[in-house]
């Protein structure tokens, strides 16, 4: 399949034509081959391309050197510029009925957008997160469902190593990213001092994956104090390589309220197979909550319920603060954990579903299910 078809493109087309387009992801999802894709005869060091990391480009960008003829500019990684939310609105302001601007970036543009001169209402804000598997089999219905999520999880849903599907690549490719993203994207946008020591806490958190995530013992573990180990934790999630749900409490439940889980943007980096699946489960709920959010503005986020006696399910999915569904992740085709009947007796949830590697399909009660992982994503329909 090629990786040009992402599933953002018809709504980016869409807002360029009244807004700009920040477009942030993970270093190496695809973001800047499809953005390039979107220029109009598109080849290699087009013009109409400009990277802040290039030295050529730098000036370009500030100068507002590109081809006049141009509809559509490119600008990658000008965050990493002091003054880049400034630069861009001036831009846009002056050149909004000529040209289309798309801003991309390996960190979080919403949160390094904030200060400085104002861009509220120039923008649209997307999240291009790695493939799904719903992705993938919308464009290639000849792949066996089955084959499909297994290659998903041994290789990640980062198009160069999942295209690839060899494990000495895909080895070389995490020590690679993981380089990139600490000696680059956080040292220039983050004033660390022993940068190295985000290393030590990258190595540290896929043993943490799926349990309730405590920064005490991290902080013991690399002999720091708490408030640096929340720091540089924020530091990886603004830079896509985590992120954190917190707990759902309905009134009902006398839920945890300070407890947190943690994944990965790559699941591929994770030896456990239990911890692999549930993070493999818990990137594509996020995947649909951000495109939901992105695309039609709707406030959506993904929790995890627990209780203090430990009763758990992983997932919860709110939109505008309503539940619509849970979810519970097993390897095995097992029988429904208790926790489900549980909580859909005190919660208003209104759907539960336990979903495994199987292929069994079974409704257990009106609002609990035993699923499939395809099936899961043909009746969410995730993206």
């Amino acid at each position: 399949m090629s990786t040009l078809h992402r599933y953002l493109k018809k709504h980016i087309t869409a807002d360029l034509k009244e807004k700009m387009v920040f477009l942030g992801g993970p270093r190496q999802v695809g973001k800047t081959t499809f953005s390039q894709s979107l220029i109009a005869n598109y080849s290699d060091e087009h013009p109409a391309y400009l990277n802040w990391d290039s030295i050529e480009d730098r000036k370009k960008i500030q100068n507002g050197d590109w081809p006049k003829t141009e509809k559509l500019i490119v600008l990658d990684e000008i965050h990493k510029f002091s003054k880049w939310r400034s630069l861009i609105k001036g831009f846009f302001d002056k050149l909004k009925k000529s040209h289309q601007f798309i801003v991309t970036g390996s960190a979080r543009l919403d949160y390094y957008r904030k200060g400085g001169d104002s861009l509220l209402g120039r923008y649209h804000y997307y999240r291009m997160h790695p493939l799904s598997f719903s992705e993938i089999q919308n464009q290639d219905h000849k792949i066996k469902p089955n084959e499909l999520m297994n290659t998903l999880l041994q290789f990640g849903g980062f198009p160069e190593p999942f295209l690839k599907k060899d494990l000495t690549s895909l080895r070389r490719w995490h020590k690679q990213r993981q380089e990139r993203i600490v000696y680059s994207d956080i040292r220039d946008l983050e004033n660390i001092k022993e940068i190295s020591n985000i290393e030590l806490l990258i190595n540290a958190l896929p043993d943490r994956i799926g349990s309730p995530l405590s920064r005490k013992n991290l902080a013991q573990d690399l002999e720091v104090d708490f408030k640096t180990v929340e720091k540089w934790i924020t530091i990886l999630e603004n830079v896509y390589y985590c992120f954190r749900i917190v707990p759902y409490g309905p009134p009902k439940i006398k839920a945890v309220k300070k407890e947190q889980k943690l994944y990965l943007w790559d699941w591929s980096e994770l030896e456990s197979p239990g911890a692999k699946w549930e993070n493999f489960i818990a990137s594509h709920l996020l995947k649909f909550c951000h495109f939901i959010e992105d695309t039609e503005g709707f406030k959506m986020e993904l929790r995890f319920l627990r209780d203090i006696a430990g009763r758990e399910i992983d997932f919860v999915v709110l939109k505008q603060g309503k539940p619509l569904f849970a979810v519970e992740c097993k390897t095995g085709e097992k029988k429904i954990s208790p926790h489900l009947n549980y909580f859909s007796q005190r919660t208003s949830i209104p759907k539960f579903y336990q979903v495994h590697q199987g292929t069994k399909n079974q409704m257990i009660t009106d609002r609990i299910a035993l699923v499939s992982f395809p099936e899961l994503c043909k009746e969410l329909n995730l993206v």
